[in-house]
């Protein structure tokens, strides 16, 4: 039985936070009579509130559209067979430094889902290209005659997708995809393995994110203070520094830095949404831990930098919120079809991620990409690849984290974000799609959807 915490979308799991992080500050309050005593509304967390930065959106319209129009939809849809399972290699050496070795704490174990449990259609390879027509639940014996690329396209489909799979589109992609006809690549089951707190961290992990932050993100030539939050404090004003040194960016180099600091908060924010509390007997107890909420995210304690770290997560929210939208025509395609090898589970996923991309259309302050890269094209040609690969490296990186149930869920957010950015910055080659054939212009494959609707679900 999975914890109650992992039914809540992580703004719902904010308020959690926020109730029991106020709480505790009036206790506190009430045992300080000091005039100096700040007001609640400056010290405590329930009052994230006001526009974000880089756009004209409003924390308070996005809490309410996800809440109530989006998160609940889109915790079904991660229900369902084709978004449950997801092939990785967790195996893949560190590219950059001698590898520590795997995290040897129970919990950093990820369990990968034997051959029989994963649906033939998912396994056959013939996921989100092509529908199958009639095709129902099939026997594991049957799995060989799933060869039906060939046995139901037409001439001219054919032609297409042989020109499709030999295309090289890697200048495209903002991530290394993992080879998922390694033998190294396994399905995992990521409703048996939740993002949790496992207890990895020290140098280690400090190491992956200062990698992140100090070599990949962005920042002025002239500073030499670290951009990485989990740096050793330097004095009372890094969190005002980290913020000055972030503002004098252009806007795509901003843009990047907040969506790595909002991936990164969202990862914290399930951490310590999924605490080990009690190791118990043989029966371990998961749930919030406040006090590593606030340790994170209390401005007190970060110099001030919690609440731009929060905001910066609103931020993430809006630009995968944005890919959804654009990314709508691709799905909305009669032949692309979420294929597992079950016509009726397929059709029900097909026709509940469709019901939430109409619901994206909706929201109406979209943040507005067509303002990034919009300068001197060459100057922007540059800029876009240079932000490309940057972020390229970041998914590399992920294959450096020691404990593999974190880089299970770095990987499939990484990618995630990945595929979010190569559909925003895609969007001549999605609105020429061709309405009954594939297309060698764009294409995602099962990896990146799953990754992109899971990323999106956290």
């Amino acid at each position: 039985m999975l914890n109650s915490t992992q039914t809540r979308g992580i703004l719902a799991l904010l308020s959690l936070f926020c109730a029991d992080f106020c709480s505790g500050w009036f206790q506190n309050s009430a045992k300080n009579s000091r005039s100096t005593q700040p007001e609640p509304s400056d010290s405590c967390l329930c009052h994230l509130t006001g526009v974000l930065d880089d756009c004209f959106c409003d924390i308070e319209s996005i809490d309410v559209f996800n809440n109530f129009k989006i998160y609940p939809h889109v915790h079904k849809l991660t229900d369902r067979d084709f978004f449950r399972y997801y092939k990785v290699n967790l195996k893949r050496p560190c590219p950059f430094w001698p590898d520590d070795g795997h995290c040897s704490i129970k919990d950093c174990h990820v369990e990968p889902c034997p051959e029989s449990k994963v649906p033939v259609g998912i396994k056959s390879g013939n996921y989100n290209k092509f529908s199958q027509a009639g095709a129902g639940v099939i026997d594991c014996e049957q799995a060989h005659e799933l060869g039906a690329i060939n046995n139901t396209l037409s001439h001219q489909s054919k032609e297409a997708f042989a020109d499709w799979a030999h295309h090289d589109d890697a200048q495209d992609h903002f991530c290394g995809l993992d080879d998922e006809m390694s033998p190294e690549a396994e399905y995992v089951d990521l409703l048996l393995n939740p993002e949790r707190y496992t207890g990895y961290n020290g140098p280690s992990a400090w190491r992956v994110w200062n990698s992140i932050y100090e070599e990949n993100c962005f920042k002025p030539r002239s500073v030499y203070r670290p951009l990485n939050p989990l740096a050793p404090s330097r004095g009372d004003d890094d969190g005002e520094l980290i913020f000055a040194y972030t503002t004098r960016l252009c806007l795509e180099k901003r843009v990047f830095y907040r969506l790595i600091s909002g991936l990164h908060s969202s990862i914290n924010i399930h951490l310590c949404a999924e605490y080990l509390l009690d190791e118990g007997w043989g029966k371990p107890v998961w749930g919030p831990n406040v006090q590593e909420f606030r340790q994170r995210f209390d401005p007190a304690e970060t110099k001030g930098e919690g609440t731009r770290r929060l905001k910066n997560l609103y931020f993430l929210y809006l630009i995968e919120l944005r890919a959804l939208t654009k990314v709508a025509p691709y799905f909305e395609r009669s032949f692309i079809n979420l294929y597992t090898g079950n016509s009726e589970e397929d059709s029900l996923t097909k026709d509940l991620l469709l019901q939430i991309l109409n619901v994206t259309k909706a929201f109406p302050m979209h943040f507005d990409e067509s303002s990034m890269f919009a300068g001197h094209k060459m100057e922007a040609k540059t800029l876009k690849e240079e932000f490309r690969l940057h972020f390229k490296n970041i998914s590399r990186i992920m294959d450096c984290v020691g404990c593999s149930k974190c880089r299970l869920w770095g990987k499939l957010q990484t990618q995630g974000l990945g595929t979010a950015l190569r559909i925003l910055f895609s969007e001549k080659e999605i609105k020429n799609l061709p309405e009954n054939s594939p297309s060698i212009g764009f294409q995602l494959t099962r990896q990146e959807i799953v990754a992109l609707i899971n990323g999106f679900a956290r």
